[in-house]
């Protein structure tokens, strides 16, 4: 049994105070806009230039905050958005929706890629791993926030919130460490999709894609041990649309494997009698 009571603030200067999780999001950030500059510079991805690279960095941060804190209030706190609209902009007041943040990065990405002829599924073979070793880190975060817990658990490998002083109506119970599950599954992926971007020539868009189906099939299954108050068909918010990220990811990885280069037509071989007749005509 561990007995959580970990402070979440990093450092306060005054009243400013730097929380591990924001400063996750904000190391990730510049680590994106450092990749995909030097990227630009070596000419890796064409089309993409220094200063695409840096339009491209807003775009992502914008469409990752945009679609985060929009799915979280439409279908985690609806009740929030009617009553109070304004809190979706508040993002100092914390939550995001990991599967809202990729759908708005996803889109924003398409739209820069569809302006400025930038093919996408390059630019996403490269950035989902960066992503998932990120999310490994975010996860810690949240563990360390107290946040996302687990169920109650039924052995003495558990987390017991109960005594924290930094946690606000702390849960009691000793719970499931879901969120170092989660944190080691998405480290699992990153190990998975690095070393198959080093060493094998694959496709366009199959790492993007090995990346979607990895986290939904995982997350699906380690959901089990957290705990979730929304419900949607039986299943927890993170579930369903995880469960949808695993069809979508496997659905196109099949047709991606289908889809190969045009077969070619056999040569037709002329017949004995056809070939002595065209000598005969000559």
């Amino acid at each position: 049994m561990f007995i959580h009571n970990i402070n979440p603030v990093l450092l306060s200067i005054g009243p400013l105070s730097i929380k591990y999780y924001g400063l996750v999001y904000a190391i990730g950030f510049l680590a994106a806009y450092f990749l995909l500059r030097w990227v630009a510079k070596n000419d890796k991805i064409k089309n993409l230039t220094t200063e695409k690279a840096d339009t491209l960095t807003i775009y992502l941060v914008l469409g990752a905050i945009i679609g985060a804190r929009f799915l979280l209030f439409v279908f985690y706190h609806p009740g929030t958005l009617i009553s109070d609209p304004l809190e979706v902009f508040r993002i100092w007041h914390g939550g995001m929706s990991f599967h809202g943040g990729m759908i708005g990065a996803v889109i924003a990405g398409l739209l820069f890629c569809k302006k400025h002829k930038v093919s996408f599924y390059q630019l996403a073979d490269l950035l989902v791993i960066p992503t998932a070793f990120f999310l490994f880190i975010g996860r810690i975060a949240n563990f360390i926030n107290g946040e996302l817990v687990g169920i109650v658990a039924k052995s003495n490998f558990c987390i017991d919130y109960s005594q924290s002083q930094y946690i606000v109506n702390p849960p009691q119970g000793c719970r499931v460490p879901s969120q170092l599950y989660e944190s080691a599954k998405n480290l699992l992926i990153f190990f998975t999709l690095s070393i198959l971007y080093t060493k094998k020539k694959l496709k366009d868009g199959v790492l993007f894609w090995l990346f979607v189906t990895m986290y939904g099939v995982l997350r699906f299954i380690i959901n089990f041990w957290r705990e979730n108050l929304s419900n949607y068909f039986g299943l927890s918010g993170g579930q369903f649309w995880s469960l949808i990220m695993a069809i979508l990811g496997i659905v196109m990885l099949i047709v991606m494997h289908v889809k190969k280069k045009p077969v070619q037509q056999p040569v037709r071989r002329m017949s004995t009698n056809k070939v002595l007749k065209r000598k005969n005509n000559k």
